[in-house]
């Protein structure tokens, strides 16, 4: 039988790469803690602090473009639920 493969979400490789940078505990304990192998938890502390550097490049350009598409969308919905509501009204008319 073959075993499938797991998919991490990117929050649990985050906390698991962050307990592996604060050293509390080997990289063994952490991996047998969460149930993987020890050489993830060395991959994804490595991939964490690759990236790290570039959350702080552009003046937090990449957080202000998360805020700005998050306004976006709460206008889109403000505009399908006023949409909605208008539609929903004018069908209980007819009825």
């Amino acid at each position: 039988m073959k075993r499938r493969r797991r998919k991490h979400s990117p929050e649990f490789k985050a906390r698991v790469a962050l307990e592996a940078i604060r050293e509390q505990s080997t990289a063994a304990e952490i991996a047998g803690k969460y149930k993987i192998h020890a050489t993830v938890v060395h991959k994804w502390k490595k991939e964490l602090l690759e990236k790290l550097p570039q959350l702080f490049e552009g003046n937090g350009s990449g957080l202000q473009d998360a805020t700005e598409r998050e306004a976006e969308l709460l206008k889109k919905i403000g505009e399908l639920t006023m949409e909605r509501d208008f539609l929903s009204d004018g069908l209980g008319r007819m009825r």
